[in-house]
């Protein structure tokens, strides 16, 4: 390699730079060298454009979302960056360069105008064709296309496709903000006349939302707004839209829903009648360009497997649960034949599991032409699935199937692998939640009449989430529609975009994304900006709750409390062990304590955020925390926040909880016992307490509840519920059941920093820390992610007893390495490997219950002994049992179980002898 070198530059966090919507583009790139001194001490921005170079050189180590040095660009004005950066007085060669072009940035640039159709369209309509031309000279040097819709649109221009995005323009709080994209279509466009057409679909704009089954949220007409401008090569510009010279006619799209699907009729449609269309007095101020890549086809998988069911229906097997839709490949069609798809992520009894689509039809059926092949597949429409029914086999002769895999297509930065292939495949479950679930915004699930933006959902996962893939653009739009439906008093909506509308929505952890999801984006991007932007958002949050407190801590009031906690039974997610109250109060003082941080950084007024946040910390230890440790209701969730977000006041109480902690773990059996709210946390707190090796034995559980237990049913995607599948294969009765749902993949997260070892330790991984947890039952583990300075990864693998240790850091970043056995080391960038001996196992003497419990092969053992003798059902009523007496010594633990077995004295003293030589053998005491 030479010296050094540059890579290209990114505006914002933009993977396409045309249309940008701010005229002053924050910049960022990366650096590659070999050289171990190599220390940026200045870059150089090169600006070619109109109307000619310049070049800014700025004293600066900063490489990451640098701010714009030159002169804030002109609507639709093209400027090409390149960098070059300096260590000392030696300079890198220019990057390679990158063209970017602003959007239309105010709404006098808008010439077009909406245009719906008069007559044609109306709700329970065929979707509606929208038809316009534009005359175009000799000598075209480029052109741009400028769309968006109410409703969502499929755009050609001269019969050809206009990109490939799926859904456009996808989903945003309409009434503030409309995003439209631009095009590049010099390409399509020929001298003459030019034919532009447009498909309208209902989307989220018209159609159904919410198990409500409400309609026309936002409007009952479908529109389109597009603007044509064409630039001739002798400078002069011609600017075409949609006015009332557009027309419209009924497409063979009968019917589109999201939630029920689509029916089209494929027979070639005889001519009628054209509609006029009416231009809508719509506001332009709405308009917002894209921050993020936008809903593509990201994948598409061939058929598994393909039978006939117990009924004698066709099914399909997609050997993954997707969202997208079915692409039917049939030949030998018969004219007027029926062809219906039926969607479906389980089965039931050997069919088509649909109970957990609740209201949503998921139902795509196509009347065909004759045909040698047609393909069938609709556009309007998106389902979450793994099985199909295809019916109307009379229809044609064969098929084939295929799933097309949609979502926004976010840039993949993260990956992770382990020798454990059930840990690789939860992971590999959690990638695949994400990728169905962050479909223009971040849903809850895709397969039922909800698909909604949940705010406690995003805020639990958003660190998985930001390190699986590019989320910052996603994001950052999710969180300007957060704000925007804000309520006037503070209070943040259940769901974004709200179309919830009057739920009173001051719900804790849920309302608290408008504090976390931000300082997320912060803390894994380095950007500022979105705290800048987020700030009044944030603030206003905070100041709602805290109007709502009395004595400083938050009690009564709806809340959804520690959702969907396992212990709660299928028809009341609500009714959780952790106290709602403890947990509205947590969250207060950790909103109140991000906002006071982001103001500092941001130079805005916070002390008095640190103020509350302090009080809050106060009234919640003396309200909810006893002298010795102990939180009200005793349950693992209020102690994973509790120590995680430093709400008790001395060592003594934060040590005696995380003692309370691991008593619970292990009183469970190791099952989980958090829902939504303690999941992301509970492996976070048992480790910093110290009881790390509990965390991997709460991982690694595979029965029913725990994270494994899907990957044993067959999961390849995260669950809603811990038992959305019960162990006899049949569906749970809750009402509620998804089995694509990423809230509880949150603990992804924790295995990239601590089983493999890879975590942020400064804002955008300015700053690494390297400390892996080699937990015997792995051989290696290791973790990958593309940081905003470029890759940086962590791993580890043992072989003949010791451990190697490798990290890869990105230039322009440190790293604090933690290697096993207590060394510590700084590193800068470059690839580092170190091999340790392997720290010997923690000689355990085994003096009380919880010692033997905390060794898993004397605990198996032990459970087998107590199950022989009917002292215990299994290993999770072993475990139950045993909880009383875990300070006890282990040799006594037969005897104590004894007490409790429903049998004659005379049998009890046999049993209990027998059992407890037997222990005392397992145990090696006399």
């Amino acid at each position: 390699m030479t010296f050094a070198t540059v890579g290209p530059v990114r505006f914002e966090h933009r993977d396409d730079p045309l249309g940008l919507g701010t005229p002053a583009p924050r910049l960022s790139w990366t650096t590659a060298t070999d050289d171990p001194d190599w220390r940026q001490t200045a870059y150089e921005l090169r600006l070619d454009g109109v109307p000619g170079t310049f070049t800014r050189r700025v004293e600066s180590p900063e490489q990451v979302l640098v701010d714009w040095p030159f002169a804030p660009l002109a609507s639709r004005e093209r400027a090409t960056v390149r960098v070059r950066a300096a260590s000392g007085a030696r300079w890198t060669d220019w990057g390679e360069p990158v063209t970017a072009e602003a959007g239309l940035l105010v709404p006098e640039d808008w010439m077009a105008r909406f245009v719906s159709p008069a007559t044609i369209g109306r709700v329970g309509d065929p979707a509606p064709l929208l038809r316009g031309t534009a005359t175009v000279r000799p000598g075209i040097a480029s052109a741009r296309l400028y769309l968006t819709a109410h409703g969502v649109h499929t755009t050609t221009l001269n019969g050809t496709r206009v990109g490939d995005e799926v859904l456009e323009p996808g989903w945003t709080s309409y009434a503030h903000r409309l995003r439209y994209r631009a095009h590049d279509v010099t390409a399509l466009l020929t001298e003459g006349e030019n034919v532009l057409e447009a498909l309208l679909g209902n989307g989220w704009y018209r159609g159904r939302l919410g198990w409500a089954g409400a309609g026309a949220l936002y409007g009952q007409r479908l529109a389109l707004l597009a603007q044509l401008e064409v630039v001739y090569e002798s400078g002069l510009v011609e600017t075409f839209g949609t006015d009332g010279s557009w027309s419209a006619r009924p497409s063979g799209v009968l019917a589109d829903d999201l939630y029920d699907g689509q029916r089209t009729d494929l027979r070639a449609m005889p001519e009628g009648p054209t509609d006029a269309v009416d231009v809508l007095d719509a506001d332009l101020g709405r308009l917002v360009a894209p921050e993020g890549p936008p809903v593509r086809v990201t994948d598409v998988l061939p058929a598994a497997r393909t039978w006939t069911s117990p009924s004698g229906r066709t099914l399909v097997d997609f050997g993954q649960n997707v969202v997208g839709r079915v692409r039917l490949t049939t030949r030998g069609t018969r004219e007027g034949g029926e062809v219906t798809l039926r969607h479906a992520e389980v089965l039931a009894d050997g069919e088509l599991g649909t109970r957990p689509l609740r209201g949503a039809k998921a139902t795509d059926t196509f009347v065909v032409p004759a045909a040698d092949d047609l393909v069938l597949e609709p556009e309007l429409t998106f389902h979450g699935f793994r099985y199909a029914e295809v019916n109307g086999l009379d229809a044609f002769d064969s098929f084939e199937a295929e799933a097309v895999v949609v979502g926004t297509d976010l840039r993949r930065t993260g990956w992770f692998t382990c020798s454990d292939p059930d840990v690789e495949r939860l992971h590999e479950n959690v990638v695949w939640g994400m990728r169905g679930n962050f479909l223009d915004v971040p849903t809850d699930c895709p397969q039922r009449d909800e698909r909604l933006g949940w705010t406690g959902d995003i805020q639990v996962f958003a660190p998985t989430a930001s390190f699986l893939f590019d989320t910052a653009g996603f994001l950052s739009t999710w969180l300007a529609d957060l704000a925007a439906d804000q309520l006037p008093d503070g209070s943040v909506p259940f769901v974004i975009p709200d179309v919830l509308r009057g739920e009173g929505p001051t719900a804790a952890a849920w309302g608290d994304a408008a504090a976390f999801v931000p300082w997320t984006l912060h803390q894994r991007y380095g950007d500022t900006g979105i705290l800048r932007r987020s700030f009044a958002s944030m603030r206003a949050w905070v100041d709602k709750v805290a109007s709502l407190t009395v004595d400083g801590v938050r009690a009564g009031g709806f809340q959804f409390g520690d959702w969907l906690d396992p212990a709660a039974p299928p028809d009341d997610p609500f009714a959780a062990r952790a106290d709602s109250d403890v947990i509205a109060t947590a969250h207060l003082a950790r909103s109140a304590e991000i906002t006071a941080r982001a103001a500092r950084l941001i130079g805005a007024e916070g002390e008095r955020y640190a103020t509350l946040a302090a009080a809050t910390r106060e009234a919640f230890a003396r309200h909810y925390v006893t002298g010795a440790g102990r939180v009200l209701s005793d349950a693992p969730t209020v102690y994973a926040l509790a120590i995680e977000w430093a709400l008790l006041p001395t060592p003594g109480q934060r040590e005696a909880a995380g003692r309370r902690l691991a008593d619970l773990v292990r009183a469970g059996g190791f099952h989980i016992a958090t829902g939504f709210v303690g999941t992301p946390l509970i492996t976070d707190a048992l480790t910093s307490t110290g009881h790390a090796d509990l965390a991997f034995r709460l991982l690694m559980e595979r029965g029913c509840p725990s994270w494994l237990y899907p990957v044993t049913m067959g999961a390849t995607t995260v669950w809603e519920r811990w038992d959305s599948m019960l162990p006899d294969g049949s569906v749970n009765p809750g009402q509620m059941t998804s089995f694509n749902h990423y809230a509880l993949g949150a603990v992804a997260d924790w295995l990239h920093r601590a089983l493999a070892g890879l975590a942020p330790a400064a804002p955008g991984y300015r700053e690494i820390m390297v400390r892996p947890y080699p937990y015997r039952a792995f051989t290696h583990a290791s973790a990958r992610h593309l940081t905003p300075y470029g890759e940086a990864s962590a791993g580890w693998r043992r072989a003949a007893g010791r451990l190697t240790v490798e990290a890869v850091i990105p230039v322009g970043t440190r790293a604090t390495v933690c290697l096993p056995g207590g060394e510590t080391r700084e590193v800068g960038h470059g690839r580092h490997s170190w091999t340790v001996p392997e720290p010997p196992p923690v000689e355990r003497r085994i003096g009380t219950v919880r010692d033997l419990i905390d060794d898993p092969g004397l605990w198996d053992a032990a459970v087998a002994l107590l199950v022989e003798h009917g002292l215990a059902r299994d290993a999770d009523d072993a475990a139950l049992r045993a909880a009383p007496y875990l300070d006890a010594p282990a040799a006594d633990l037969t005897r104590h179980l004894s007490r409790h077995t429903p049998t004659p004295a005379a049998e009890v003293t046999e049993v209990t002898e027998a059992a407890t030589g037997a222990l005392a053998a397992l145990l090696g005491t006399p």
